[in-house]
């Protein structure tokens, strides 16, 4: 199944997978930047991988953690192509991309590991993970057993566990992780953003009087 993944949970990433395939990814990594590239990004995705819009089968979007304003732009985007076009909207955790990334280079002997994100205001968002498998393929080796959850930068946090302080996140792995998911029937999370707190712009109460 040939898939359009997106995130913006730190920077932006677009890719094209194809099963367990990547065939094209593109990346932004200014994390201010999403609204202004996501539609280059995708364009020059489908350019790689050498796909129209009628090759799309489904639309895997990350889904956080994530700060409110950057991470909107990749879900609105995932939501509106998968309305546009009638096709699936797959949703992945995009800790979990980060993890599949780590594949045998970091964590291959590990139990437990943590991966982190900047979630600015000194936050970070963060998650545990177990490998269950060490011999599997990277998107069947892992289980996220605890978060995403939010922690203060100068916390002690789980400091027993190694840790990666991710600073991006790979769209192409989203894919991977949806096509595992496809093969071993596993559910994936529901289409709902993991931000990482409310938005400072409130809704407003009402005008107000004029004396």
């Amino acid at each position: 199944m040939i898939r359009l993944c997106i995130d913006t949970s730190i920077g932006t990433s677009v890719a094209v997978t194809d099963g367990s395939v990547i065939r094209a990814e593109v990346n932004e990594f200014d994390s201010l930047r999403h609204a202004e590239v996501i539609g280059d990004l995708i364009r020059a995705a489908f350019e790689l991988a050498d796909v129209t819009h009628s090759d799309i089968e489904a639309v895997v979007a990350g889904v956080g953690p994530g700060p409110f304003t950057g991470l909107r732009v990749g879900l609105a985007a995932a939501s509106a192509y998968s309305v546009g076009a009638n096709i699936p909207l797959l949703s992945v955790v995009s800790h979990d991309a980060v993890a599949v990334e780590l594949g045998d280079d970091v964590f291959a002997d590990e139990v437990e590991f943590i991966v982190t994100t900047d979630a600015r205001r000194r936050e970070i968002a963060w998650s545990r993970y177990v490998v269950l498998d060490p011999a599997a393929r990277p998107a069947n080796r892992f289980v996220r057993v605890e978060g995403p959850a939010l922690a203060k930068v100068e916390d002690s946090l789980l400091a027993h566990l190694p840790r990666v302080d991710a600073v991006h996140v790979s769209a192409g792995r989203l894919g991977l992780i949806a096509q595992a998911a496809m093969e071993s029937d596993t559910p994936l999370p529901p289409f709902e953003p993991l931000y990482l707190r409310s938005p400072d712009v409130t809704m407003s109460s009402g005008p107000k009087r004029v004396s």
